[in-house]
Protein backbone atom coordinates (compact mmCIF):
# COMPACT_ATOMS: atom_id res chain seq x y z
CA UNK A 1 0.00 0.00 0.00
CA UNK A 2 1.69 3.16 -1.25
CA UNK A 3 0.20 6.63 -1.11
CA UNK A 4 1.30 10.09 -2.05
CA UNK A 5 1.16 11.63 1.41
CA UNK A 6 0.07 15.20 2.02
CA UNK A 7 1.10 16.10 5.60
CA UNK A 8 -0.47 19.57 5.77
CA UNK A 9 0.73 22.74 7.46
CA UNK A 10 0.19 21.56 11.05
CA UNK A 11 2.30 18.41 10.91
CA UNK A 12 5.29 19.98 12.67
CA UNK A 13 3.20 22.23 14.93
CA UNK A 14 -0.23 21.75 16.46
CA UNK A 15 -0.61 18.36 14.79
CA UNK A 16 2.82 16.90 15.52
CA UNK A 17 1.33 14.05 17.57
CA UNK A 18 -0.86 13.14 14.61
CA UNK A 19 2.11 13.08 12.27
CA UNK A 20 4.25 11.01 14.62
CA UNK A 21 1.53 8.47 15.35
CA UNK A 22 0.51 8.28 11.69
CA UNK A 23 4.02 7.36 10.63
CA UNK A 24 4.37 4.81 13.43
CA UNK A 25 1.04 3.09 12.71
CA UNK A 26 1.59 3.15 8.95
CA UNK A 27 4.90 1.34 9.44
CA UNK A 28 3.17 -1.35 11.53
CA UNK A 29 0.54 -1.86 8.84
CA UNK A 30 2.93 -1.93 5.91
CA UNK A 31 1.72 1.38 4.48
CA UNK A 32 4.28 3.45 2.62
CA UNK A 33 3.52 7.17 2.86
CA UNK A 34 5.57 8.98 0.22
CA UNK A 35 5.52 12.68 1.02
CA UNK A 36 4.51 14.85 -1.93
CA UNK A 37 7.64 16.81 -2.86
CA UNK A 38 7.43 20.60 -2.66
CA UNK A 39 3.87 20.43 -1.34
CA UNK A 40 2.20 23.71 -0.47
CA UNK A 41 -0.71 24.90 1.68
CA UNK A 42 -4.11 23.53 0.66
CA UNK A 43 -5.79 26.86 1.41
CA UNK A 44 -8.21 25.39 3.93
CA UNK A 45 -8.73 28.64 5.83
CA UNK A 46 -7.29 31.21 3.44
CA UNK A 47 -9.14 30.52 0.21
CA UNK A 48 -12.80 30.30 1.24
CA UNK A 49 -14.81 33.35 0.29
CA UNK A 50 -11.88 35.04 -1.43
CA UNK A 51 -11.63 33.37 -4.83
CA UNK A 52 -13.32 30.25 -6.16
CA UNK A 53 -10.43 29.70 -8.54
CA UNK A 54 -7.83 30.09 -5.80
CA UNK A 55 -9.79 27.70 -3.60
CA UNK A 56 -9.32 25.01 -6.26
CA UNK A 57 -5.88 25.99 -7.55
CA UNK A 58 -4.10 25.75 -4.17
CA UNK A 59 -4.96 22.09 -3.53
CA UNK A 60 -4.88 21.25 -7.26
CA UNK A 61 -1.20 22.15 -7.40
CA UNK A 62 -0.51 19.37 -4.88
CA UNK A 63 -2.74 16.96 -6.80
CA UNK A 64 -0.79 17.61 -10.00
CA UNK A 65 2.50 16.79 -8.27
CA UNK A 66 1.00 13.63 -6.76
CA UNK A 67 -0.34 12.58 -10.14
CA UNK A 68 3.20 12.70 -11.45
CA UNK A 69 4.13 10.22 -8.72
CA UNK A 70 1.53 7.75 -10.02
CA UNK A 71 -0.05 7.34 -6.58
CA UNK A 72 -3.39 8.05 -4.95
CA UNK A 73 -3.32 10.75 -2.26
CA UNK A 74 -4.01 10.45 1.45
CA UNK A 75 -3.94 13.07 4.17
CA UNK A 76 -4.65 13.07 7.89
CA UNK A 77 -6.22 16.50 8.31
CA UNK A 78 -9.97 16.66 7.68
CA UNK A 79 -9.70 20.21 6.34
CA UNK A 80 -6.86 19.29 3.97
CA UNK A 81 -8.80 16.23 2.86
CA UNK A 82 -11.88 18.35 2.16
CA UNK A 83 -9.85 20.80 0.06
CA UNK A 84 -8.04 18.11 -1.91
CA UNK A 85 -11.16 16.01 -2.49
CA UNK A 86 -13.21 19.06 -3.50
CA UNK A 87 -10.54 20.24 -5.95
CA UNK A 88 -10.22 16.74 -7.40
CA UNK A 89 -13.96 16.54 -8.07
CA UNK A 90 -14.16 19.98 -9.63
CA UNK A 91 -11.08 19.39 -11.77
CA UNK A 92 -12.25 16.02 -13.07
CA UNK A 93 -15.69 17.41 -13.88
CA UNK A 94 -14.58 20.45 -15.87
CA UNK A 95 -12.00 20.84 -18.64
CA UNK A 96 -12.44 24.60 -18.37
CA UNK A 97 -11.52 24.53 -14.68
CA UNK A 98 -8.46 22.39 -15.42
CA UNK A 99 -7.28 24.89 -18.03
CA UNK A 100 -7.86 27.86 -15.71
CA UNK A 101 -5.98 26.18 -12.87
CA UNK A 102 -3.10 25.25 -15.18
CA UNK A 103 -2.67 28.94 -16.04
CA UNK A 104 -2.47 29.76 -12.33
CA UNK A 105 -0.24 26.90 -11.15
CA UNK A 106 1.72 26.09 -14.29
CA UNK A 107 0.95 22.42 -13.68
CA UNK A 108 -1.35 20.14 -15.65
CA UNK A 109 -3.72 17.82 -13.82
CA UNK A 110 -5.54 15.06 -15.71
CA UNK A 111 -7.62 13.73 -12.83
CA UNK A 112 -6.30 10.17 -12.70
CA UNK A 113 -5.95 9.74 -8.94
CA UNK A 114 -8.19 9.27 -5.91
CA UNK A 115 -8.07 11.31 -2.72
CA UNK A 116 -8.58 9.44 0.54
CA UNK A 117 -8.62 10.65 4.10
CA UNK A 118 -6.25 8.80 6.40
CA UNK A 119 -9.34 7.43 8.17
CA UNK A 120 -10.47 5.85 4.90
CA UNK A 121 -7.00 4.65 3.92
CA UNK A 122 -6.43 2.84 7.22
CA UNK A 123 -10.09 1.95 7.70
CA UNK A 124 -10.23 -0.04 4.46
CA UNK A 125 -7.23 -2.20 5.35
CA UNK A 126 -8.09 -5.84 6.02
CA UNK A 127 -9.45 -5.88 9.60
CA UNK A 128 -7.54 -9.07 10.29
CA UNK A 129 -4.27 -7.31 9.47
CA UNK A 130 -5.07 -4.54 11.94
CA UNK A 131 -6.12 -7.04 14.61
CA UNK A 132 -2.90 -9.01 14.07
CA UNK A 133 -0.89 -5.97 15.15
CA UNK A 134 -2.88 -5.40 18.36
CA UNK A 135 -0.78 -6.62 21.29
CA UNK A 136 -2.26 -4.40 23.99
CA UNK A 137 -6.07 -4.35 23.56
CA UNK A 138 -7.85 -1.24 24.79
CA UNK A 139 -10.46 -3.40 26.50
CA UNK A 140 -11.05 -1.07 29.47
CA UNK A 141 -11.50 2.03 27.33
CA UNK A 142 -14.78 3.70 26.35
CA UNK A 143 -14.25 5.96 23.36
CA UNK A 144 -16.36 8.69 21.73
CA UNK A 145 -15.27 8.94 18.09
CA UNK A 146 -15.62 12.54 16.89
CA UNK A 147 -15.59 13.05 13.11
CA UNK A 148 -16.37 16.73 12.92
CA UNK A 149 -18.18 18.47 10.09
CA UNK A 150 -15.65 18.09 7.25
CA UNK A 151 -14.44 14.51 7.27
CA UNK A 152 -17.60 12.83 5.96
CA UNK A 153 -19.60 15.74 4.50
CA UNK A 154 -20.82 16.66 2.01
CA UNK A 155 -21.25 13.06 0.81
CA UNK A 156 -20.89 14.02 -2.86
CA UNK A 157 -17.31 15.09 -2.05
CA UNK A 158 -16.33 12.50 0.56
CA UNK A 159 -18.53 9.45 0.04
CA UNK A 160 -16.62 6.90 2.08
CA UNK A 161 -18.77 6.84 5.24
CA UNK A 162 -22.27 7.68 6.45
CA UNK A 163 -22.49 11.51 6.65
CA UNK A 164 -24.80 11.46 9.68
CA UNK A 165 -23.60 8.40 11.58
CA UNK A 166 -20.07 7.60 10.39
CA UNK A 167 -18.47 4.43 11.72
CA UNK A 168 -14.96 4.12 10.27
CA UNK A 169 -13.16 5.34 13.41
CA UNK A 170 -15.63 3.50 15.64
CA UNK A 171 -14.81 0.26 13.84
CA UNK A 172 -11.07 0.84 14.12
CA UNK A 173 -11.40 1.47 17.84
CA UNK A 174 -13.31 -1.80 18.16
CA UNK A 175 -10.50 -3.61 16.33
CA UNK A 176 -8.13 -2.10 18.90
CA UNK A 177 -10.29 -3.60 21.66
CA UNK A 178 -12.03 -0.44 22.87
CA UNK A 179 -15.75 0.12 23.32
CA UNK A 180 -16.90 2.68 20.75
CA UNK A 181 -19.89 4.53 22.16
CA UNK A 182 -23.03 5.64 20.37
CA UNK A 183 -23.34 9.35 21.12
CA UNK A 184 -25.11 12.42 19.80
CA UNK A 185 -22.52 14.91 18.52
CA UNK A 186 -20.03 12.94 16.41
CA UNK A 187 -20.46 15.16 13.32
CA UNK A 188 -21.17 18.53 14.95
CA UNK A 189 -18.83 21.45 14.18
CA UNK A 190 -16.15 22.30 16.76
CA UNK A 191 -15.74 25.83 15.41
CA UNK A 192 -12.57 25.08 13.41
CA UNK A 193 -10.67 28.34 12.85
CA UNK A 194 -13.16 30.27 15.00
CA UNK A 195 -11.03 29.03 17.89
CA UNK A 196 -8.55 31.62 16.63
CA UNK A 197 -10.75 34.35 15.18
CA UNK A 198 -13.91 34.25 17.33
CA UNK A 199 -13.32 32.26 20.49
CA UNK A 200 -16.67 33.15 22.02
CA UNK A 201 -18.57 31.27 19.33
CA UNK A 202 -16.09 28.38 19.35
CA UNK A 203 -16.43 27.97 23.13
CA UNK A 204 -20.20 27.46 22.81
CA UNK A 205 -19.74 24.82 20.09
CA UNK A 206 -16.94 23.03 21.93
CA UNK A 207 -18.97 22.98 25.14
CA UNK A 208 -21.88 21.21 23.44
CA UNK A 209 -19.54 18.51 22.12
CA UNK A 210 -17.69 17.99 25.41
CA UNK A 211 -20.98 17.84 27.35
CA UNK A 212 -22.24 15.15 24.98
CA UNK A 213 -18.98 13.22 25.43
CA UNK A 214 -19.26 13.36 29.22
CA UNK A 215 -22.94 12.38 29.10
CA UNK A 216 -22.05 9.34 26.97
CA UNK A 217 -19.77 8.00 29.71
CA UNK A 218 -16.66 8.11 27.52
CA UNK A 219 -13.15 7.98 28.94
CA UNK A 220 -11.79 10.00 26.03
CA UNK A 221 -12.48 11.50 22.61
CA UNK A 222 -10.79 10.30 19.44
CA UNK A 223 -10.42 12.66 16.44
CA UNK A 224 -8.93 12.79 12.95
CA UNK A 225 -8.13 16.47 12.47
CA UNK A 226 -5.55 18.85 13.99
CA UNK A 227 -8.12 21.66 14.21
CA UNK A 228 -10.62 19.42 15.99
CA UNK A 229 -7.89 18.27 18.34
CA UNK A 230 -6.72 21.81 19.05
CA UNK A 231 -10.23 23.02 19.85
CA UNK A 232 -11.33 20.06 21.97
CA UNK A 233 -7.99 19.64 23.76
CA UNK A 234 -6.42 23.10 24.14
CA UNK A 235 -9.67 25.07 24.36
CA UNK A 236 -11.12 22.95 27.16
CA UNK A 237 -9.49 25.47 29.45
CA UNK A 238 -11.19 28.31 27.53
CA UNK A 239 -14.57 26.60 27.96
CA UNK A 240 -13.90 26.00 31.66
CA UNK A 241 -12.85 29.62 32.17
CA UNK A 242 -15.73 31.22 30.29
CA UNK A 243 -18.56 28.86 31.23
CA UNK A 244 -17.47 27.65 34.67
CA UNK A 245 -17.24 24.01 33.58
CA UNK A 246 -14.65 21.55 34.84
CA UNK A 247 -13.83 19.44 31.80
CA UNK A 248 -10.73 17.26 31.94
CA UNK A 249 -11.49 15.05 28.96
CA UNK A 250 -8.46 13.53 27.18
CA UNK A 251 -8.50 13.94 23.39
CA UNK A 252 -6.52 11.60 21.14
CA UNK A 253 -5.89 11.20 17.45
CA UNK A 254 -7.24 7.85 16.28
CA UNK A 255 -3.72 6.87 15.21
CA UNK A 256 -2.47 7.42 18.76
CA UNK A 257 -4.93 4.91 20.21
CA UNK A 258 -4.30 2.44 17.38
CA UNK A 259 -0.59 2.82 18.04
CA UNK A 260 -1.08 2.33 21.77
CA UNK A 261 -2.93 -0.93 21.08
CA UNK A 262 -0.09 -1.95 18.77
CA UNK A 263 2.45 -1.56 21.56
CA UNK A 264 4.14 1.57 20.19
CA UNK A 265 5.82 3.65 22.90
CA UNK A 266 4.16 6.70 24.44
CA UNK A 267 7.02 8.94 23.35
CA UNK A 268 6.85 7.77 19.73
CA UNK A 269 3.11 8.44 19.66
CA UNK A 270 3.35 11.87 21.30
CA UNK A 271 1.06 10.93 24.18
CA UNK A 272 2.89 13.15 26.65
CA UNK A 273 2.54 16.39 24.69
CA UNK A 274 -1.23 16.96 24.94
CA UNK A 275 -2.68 19.96 26.74
CA UNK A 276 -5.29 17.93 28.63
CA UNK A 277 -3.70 15.25 30.80
CA UNK A 278 -3.86 11.79 29.22
CA UNK A 279 -2.61 9.83 32.23
CA UNK A 280 -6.00 8.62 33.44
CA UNK A 281 -6.60 6.97 30.07
CA UNK A 282 -3.10 5.55 29.86
CA UNK A 283 -3.55 4.04 33.32
CA UNK A 284 -6.67 2.22 32.09
CA UNK A 285 -4.64 0.70 29.28
CA UNK A 286 -1.76 -0.26 31.55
Amino acid sequence: MRYAYYPGCSYHGTGKEYEASTQAVAKKLGMELVEIPDWSCCGATAAHGKSHLLNIALPARNLAIAEGMGLDVTTGCAACYQQLAHANKRMTESQETREQVKKVTGKEYKGTLKVKSLVEAIGTIDPELIKSQVVKPLSKLKVAAYYGCLLVRPPEITGFDDPENPMFMDNMMKLAGAEALDWAHKTECCGASLGVSNLGIAVKLINKILKAVVDSGADCVVVACPFCHLNLDWHQKSVNKQLGTTYEMPVFYFTELLGLAMGISHDELGLKTHFTDTQKVLSLVG
